[in-house]
């Protein structure tokens, strides 16, 4: 231990002449001496009790924090860390001492915290992170119990709220400002991303427990965002803030799904959609836009993915409604976006118009086919032969119906394209018509007889001429369109 505290000594000389790295490289040679000399003295000799060994090691990390200070010397806080976060792994006795090891963690992360304060040294966090997400994933894998979960969950928030405040309280480098910034931002997920992690370790199984911490977690993000918009308004810490506002409105989306069942997920995501849509089209933050429309993708995903049950009741039930709502959404992102949208949203919302079209046929589609469902689950007839044919009479008709829906669809779609002078609708429609008339071609005719196969093309026919003869006439005008 003396020769380490003298080399420390020593290496004030060559910094005094000018060599710093020099010097540094001696103090760390020192440090290590001493970091040495305590492990031995309780591991190896037991000449002292481990509280002794604890304080002395203790003392070398505070000690080597303020040559960092002093000094400005951020190779000297790096060797602080490393030797503070081995300290309580050097000296481990086997015993679960967790109120005295994530204190001792705590005032370290603080000690950073107030370096990243005095000097623009944002980095420092991301080691402290990780050596402080180590020692707890370390200690959790040995001694975690259920009964310990209270205890736990505050010491995991103070850490993720130790990291939170770092890139808003931490001076700012003027020198390096992109780069404080993506620190700063990979940050502050990194740090989102272990506190949560942590909290879904302990509450795995109560998803109500979870929910409410998520919510909880957007909140702070978004206080955290505001923080940002008021101690730093330059436009420099526009993109922090962005990241702050991702990680709360992430963490509503993960919200919905631990909350919510069934088909309401895709409700909680749609409604988010629609919120954080709306709240971009006032505010200008395009971000937000994004957001919402990766919200809004899930929750047609998820609608579209989900396994209904048979309905009872047409129309009025819940599947039919949720997908009234996604239709509703769709439709009012199409009618308040398109007079405001720049080019590089054109495509989304030409998604989004195909979206509307395809959620609304579904709907229709389902419904029809819950009807006829329960028809030929119990025919109607009596006997073998006549059940069977009666069975086939309903699928006939189903089918029918099926290619029905899609033609007035297709219709009312190209009727829409011609009032609005949208080529884009009136090539959906035309798709849509001619995917019908294939199926009913190819497919609905097979089961019918000679007579209503004629009237079914003659019916096909009559509505492909009048498409084609107002098109032809071009009595709208619509040559000349744009769109």
């Amino acid at each position: 231990m003396l020769a380490g505290i003298a080399l420390i000594l020593w290496s004030e000389r060559f910094r005094a002449k000018g060599h710093s790295a020099f010097s540094y490289s001696l103090k760390a040679l020192g440090l290590g001496a001493l970091y040495l000399s305590l492990w031995a003295a309780f591991q190896m000799y037991q000449l002292i009790p481990a509280e002794v060994a604890f304080a002395a090691m203790a003392a070398v990390t505070a000690s080597a924090i303020v040559l960092a200070w002093t000094q400005d010397a951020m190779v000297l806080a790096v060797f602080a860390l490393a030797g503070g976060f081995a300290t309580p792994l050097l000296l481990s006795t086997g015993q679960n001492h967790e109120a005295e090891l994530f204190a001792y963690v705590a005032l370290l992360d603080i000690a950073v915290l107030v370096l990243v304060m005095l000097k623009p040294w944002l980095n420092l966090a991301w080691g402290s992170l990780i050596g402080t997400e180590v020692l707890v994933a370390a200690w959790a894998s040995a001694y975690y119990r259920e009964a310990y979960r209270a205890e736990t969950v505050v010491f995991v928030t103070l850490f993720a709220a130790i990291f939170a405040l770092g890139p808003l309280l931490g001076k700012k480098d003027e020198e390096d400002a992109g780069r404080q910034l993506s620190v700063a931002s990979v940050l502050a997920v990194l740090n989102a991303g272990a506190y949560f992690g942590s909290l879904w370790a302990m509450y795995e199984v109560q998803r109500d427990a979870l929910t409410w911490y998520a919510l909880a977690i957007a909140a702070c993000y978004l206080a955290l965002a505001e923080g940002f918009r008021r101690l730093h308004p330059e436009e420099t810490t526009g993109t922090i803030r962005l990241v702050h506002i991702t990680l709360a409105v992430t963490f509503i989306t993960i919200a919905v799904p631990l909350k919510l069942d069934g088909h309401w997920i895709a409700v909680g995501w749609m409604v988010e959609s629609a919120a954080l849509l709306w709240i971009a089209s006032r505010t200008g933050v395009r971000l937000l836009g994004r957001l919402g429309i990766i919200a809004l993708v899930l929750g047609i995903l998820r609608l579209l993915l989900f396994s209904w049950e048979p309905t009872q009741r047409l129309v009025f039930n819940e599947r039919f409604m949720t997908y009234a709502l996604a239709v509703a959404v769709l439709g009012a992102i199409i009618k308040y976006a398109e007079p405001i949208a720049s080019e590089n949203m054109r495509p989304f919302l030409s998604f989004a118009k195909i979206a509307f079209s395809a959620l609304a046929l579904t709907a229709l589609t389902l419904e029809a086919g819950d009807f006829f469902e329960r028809r030929m689950a119990h025919p109607y007839g009596v006997g073998i032969n006549s059940e069977a044919f009666s069975y086939l009479q309903w699928r006939v008709l189903r089918d029918f119906t099926y290619s029905t829906i899609w033609l007035l669809y297709g219709a009312g779609l190209m009727a829409v394209g011609f009032w609005k002078r949208s080529a884009f609708v009136r090539w959906q429609a035309l798709v849509l018509i001619a995917f019908t008339v294939v199926k009913v071609f190819l497919y609905d005719v097979s089961a019918l007889d000679k007579g209503y196969r004629i009237v079914s093309f003659v019916a096909l026919g009559g509505v492909l001429l009048a498409v084609s003869f107002v098109y032809q006439r071009d009595w709208l005008k619509l040559s000349g369109e744009k769109n």
